[in-house]
C-alpha cells in the first residue's frame, strides 16, 4: 500500500496517543501477519489519520470517548488500549477510574467491574513502564 497524507499524518497520531514504544510493540506483535496488516494500515489512515484529527475535540477528550465507549460494549482489548491512550493524553488514573465509575449507574456494575479491572492492570502496566 502506498503511504498517503492521510497514513502518515495516521502513523503520527497513533505513536502520540500509544506511545512509540507501544505502538512499535504492536506493529511487531499485532499488526506483523499480511492478514492483520492489512486491519492495521486501514485503521492507521482512516481512523487515525482522518478521524482522530478531525477539528471539533481534542484527542484527550476524544480517548475519554473511546474508553466510555469500549466500557459500554465491553470491548475490553480495545479499552486496554484506549486506557493507554487516555493516559498518554494527560487523563489520570483517578479520573479514568472515577469515568468508569460513574457508568454504573447507565450501563450496571458488572461492565463496570471488567473496565475497572482491565485499569487496573493498564495502569499496573504503565508504573512499571516508567521504571
Amino acid at each position: 500500500m502506498a503511504e498517503s497524507e492521510n497514513y502518515k499524518k495516521g502513523t503520527e497520531v497513533r505513536s502520540k496517543l500509544m506511545g512509540a514504544a507501544y505502538a512499535e510493540k504492536m506493529n511487531k506483535s499485532v499488526y506483523d501477519d499480511p492478514i492483520m496488516k492489512k486491519f492495521g494500515d486501514y485503521a492507521r489512515e482512516a481512523v487515525f489519520g482522518m478521524l482522530w484529527t478531525r477539528p471539533g475535540l481534542d484527542m484527550k477528550t476524544r480517548a475519554l470517548i473511546c474508553c466510555i465507549s469500549d466500557t459500554s460494549q465491553a470491548r475490553w482489548p480495545e479499552l486496554a488500549i484506549h486506557l493507554r491512550m487516555a493516559r498518554n493524553q494527560g487523563w489520570t488514573e483517578d479520573e479514568l477510574s472515577e469515568a468508569l465509575l460513574h457508568l454504573s449507574g447507565y450501563i450496571g456494575l458488572p461492565s463496570v467491574r471488567e473496565g475497572l479491572l482491565v485499569a487496573k492492570e493498564v495502569f499496573h502496566e504503565m508504573r512499571a513502564e516508567q521504571k
